[in-house]
C-alpha cells in the first residue's frame, strides 16, 4: 500500500499585523516572513512527520527549488514533482495578534496540471493505495476519475470550496476531511450533526471527518459518530492547523489505530502546530505528539 498526495506547493508570504485589514483600510505590518506552504505540501509533510512514507505529485515554478528542498528535508518523496518555466503558486497571508489568519492564494503552476502528466503519475499507483487531494490544483475531476478507475482510496479536503467541485464525481470519494464552513457550503446546515447526516445522505459510501474549531472534531461513518475535544493552547499562527490535522489523522488510520486514537493524535498535532509560526515548519514530529499525549 502506497500513499500519493497530488496537491499544491506554494511559497507563503506571511505578514504579521495587529488585525486583519478591512476594505479600504491601509495598515502597517510589523514583520514579514517567507515559508513553504500549500495545502498539498503541508499535508505531505504532516504525513511524513507522522511516520508515513508519502509521494508528492505537483508542479512548481522557476522559484520553486526552495519547495523541493523542503519536501526532501522532511522525508517526502519528490519523484513525481515537476518544475515548469512559469510563476509558481504563492500566497499573501495576514496573521493577527491572536494568531488568526486571512489568505490570498495565487494558483500559478498549481493550475497547470495536464491529463498527460496526471496519467504519467497515476500509472505508478493502484488498488488499495491512498490518494490525498485538495482543491488548490486544476483537473481535480480528471484525477478523481482516473484514480477511482485504478481502485485507489481517495481522500478529499474540499478546500477552497468553489465551483470546480461541482464537476467532480464526489460519490467516488472514500473519505472527506472538511471543516464546518465547508460542511455548511456543502449542505446549507450549520449544526454539526445535520451537516454530517446530510453528507452521509449525499455520499452514502463515504466516511467523514468534520473539524469544528474550538469545539473539536467528529468522525462519522454513516452509522456512528466519534467526537474529540481540542487541546487548548495559545495560538500563534493557525495557517497549517487543518493540514496537520489531516496528515496525522490519515497516518493513524493507515497504521491501523482506532478512530478515537486517530482523532486524538490529529487534535494534539494540530494544537502543537498552531503554537508555532509558519506552515510546513510548524508541523510536529510523531515523537513530539506521542510525548505530549503521555
Amino acid at each position: 500500500m502506497k500513499v500519493l498526495n497530488f496537491g499544491s506547493l506554494n511559497i507563503d508570504n506571511v505578514y504579521s499585523v495587529d488585525h486583519i485589514v478591512q476594505g479600504g483600510e491601509t495598515i502597517l505590518s510589523f514583520k514579514e516572513e517567507t515559508f513553504c506552504g500549500g495545502k498539498g505540501l503541508n499535508q505531505s509533510i504532516a504525513l511524513a512527520r507522522a511516520g508515513i512514507p508519502v509521494y508528492h505529485a505537483g508542479l512548481i515554478g522557476e522559484e520553486g527549488q526552495f519547495l523541493l528542498e523542503t519536501c526532501l528535508k522532511y522525508g517526502v518523496d519528490t519523484t513525481y514533482i515537476k518544475k515548469l518555466p512559469e510563476k509558481g503558486g504563492h500566497t499573501v497571508i495576514q496573521v493577527d495578534k491572536n494568531g488568526q489568519n486571512s489568505i490570498i492564494l495565487y494558483g500559478g503552476t498549481n493550475q497547470m496540471q495536464t491529463r498527460e502528466y496526471i496519467d504519467e503519475v497515476l500509472e505508478h499507483f493502484g488498488a488499495g493505495d491512498f490518494l490525498m487531494l485538495q482543491n488548490e490544483i486544476n483537473l481535480l475531476d480528471y484525477i478523481i476519475d482516473r484514480a477511482f478507475e485504478r481502485g485507489m482510496k481517495i481522500v478529499l479536503n474540499p478546500s477552497p470550496f468553489d465551483d470546480k467541485l461541482k464537476v467532480c464525481d464526489l460519490t467516488k470519494i472514500y473519505l472527506f476531511m472538511l471543516n464546518e464552513i465547508e460542511g455548511e457550503q456543502f449542505t446549507g446546515y450549520t449544526e454539526p450533526d445535520k451537516i454530517l447526516d446530510s453528507l452521509a445522505e449525499k455520499f452514502p459510501s463515504a466516511r467523514f471527518v468534520l473539524t469544528l474549531g474550538s469545539r473539536g472534531s467528529v468522525y462519522f461513518d454513516g452509522k456512528e459518530k466519534t467526537y474529540q475535544k481540542i487541546f487548548r493552547v495559545q495560538a500563534v499562527d493557525t495557517t497549517a492547523a487543518g493540514d496537520t490535522f489531516t496528515g496525522f489523522f490519515m497516518a493513524s488510520l493507515i497504521e491501523g489505530k482506532s478512530i478515537a486514537e486517530a482523532l486524538k493524535a490529529a487534535s494534539k498535532a494540530s494544537s502543537i502546530a498552531v503554537s508555532r509560526p509558519g506552515a510546513a515548519g510548524s508541523i510536529p514530529s510523531a515523537s513530539e505528539v506521542l510525548e505530549s499525549l503521555m
